[in-house]
């Protein structure tokens, strides 16, 4: 969770202003939260409150889902057109952009996947992204946050996503950076940070080559955030840096997310 959020913070100052280089300062004054983190949080509080335990958990995260959008209706850089939409009328919309990757990290943290995890992932997704490719975009990045804090290496993660989702990763950061082109859907961000995440040496690392890339610079650093934190820890560094950054009660959101993640294990 906390990778995403780091990863959504750094990225927020280059979404509509690519900067394709890694020597960036990581924490800028103009750096915030935005739709990304608004979002991630609902997830987690969801998965508090007993995620799938809880009656009717689909329509339960759709309330919550709206209820956080509310609260911060002008997060940086906004939120999408459609899904502005759905936040007045929550009713899924056939979306396969890639709000449905960014957000689903704590699903990923938190469950198994020989258990939950798929079934976890579509009650996050489903409400809006409904489309086949959004579903998969985020179950891809679930299923690599599982592989990843179960000790799986770099290597078969990227090989079970290629293979189990259909995703081309026979590309490096390079050959992204030199064409890439503003883009939101899943089916385009989430192998590119799944490339990134792959090249990477460290947490850190993942995230500047996630910006360095261009695009949609927030959400594909918040997708590779939330990978690489399940694969090298994050930094404390750069924790108490992000939240720094957060309301206080996403902050408290954060703190119990992960009191619980300690607890269940």
């Amino acid at each position: 969770m906390i990778g995403a959020i780091i990863g959504d913070i750094v990225g927020s100052r280059f979404e509509f202003n690519n900067y394709r280089h890694t020597d960036f300062e990581i924490f800028h004054p103009d750096c915030s939260f935005t739709d990304d983190t608004v979002c991630t949080c609902a997830v987690a509080d969801w998965v508090i409150q007993g995620g799938m335990n809880i009656p009717t958990p689909g329509p339960k995260f759709a309330l919550l889902l709206q209820s956080w959008c509310l609260r911060y209706p002008n997060p940086k850089g906004g939120y999408g057109g459609r899904f502005r939409d759905w936040i007045d009328n929550p009713v899924p919309y056939d979306s396969f952009g890639n709000g449905a990757a960014m957000r689903v990290s704590p699903v990923g943290d938190y469950f198994d996947f020989d258990k939950d995890l798929r079934s976890g992932v579509e009650m996050v997704t489903a409400v809006s992204h409904n489309h086949p490719e959004g579903l998969k975009g985020a179950q891809a990045t679930a299923m690599a946050i599982w592989l990843a804090k179960c000790g799986s290496d770099k290597i078969e993660i990227c090989n079970i996503a290629s293979k189990e989702f259909g995703y081309n990763l026979n590309f490096t950061c390079d050959s992204i950076r030199k064409t890439n082109q503003f883009d939101e859907t899943c089916q385009v961000t989430v192998p590119q940070a799944l490339v990134c995440f792959q090249q990477s040496t460290d947490f850190e690392s993942a995230i500047r080559l996630a910006v360095s890339i261009g695009g949609d610079s927030d959400t594909i650093a918040a997708i590779a955030g939330s990978i690489a934190e399940a694969y090298y820890g994050v930094p404390d560094w750069m924790k108490d840096e992000a939240m720094h950054r957060l309301p206080l009660e996403m902050q408290k959101l954060t703190i119990d997310f992960y009191q619980m993640l300690n607890h269940k294990l």
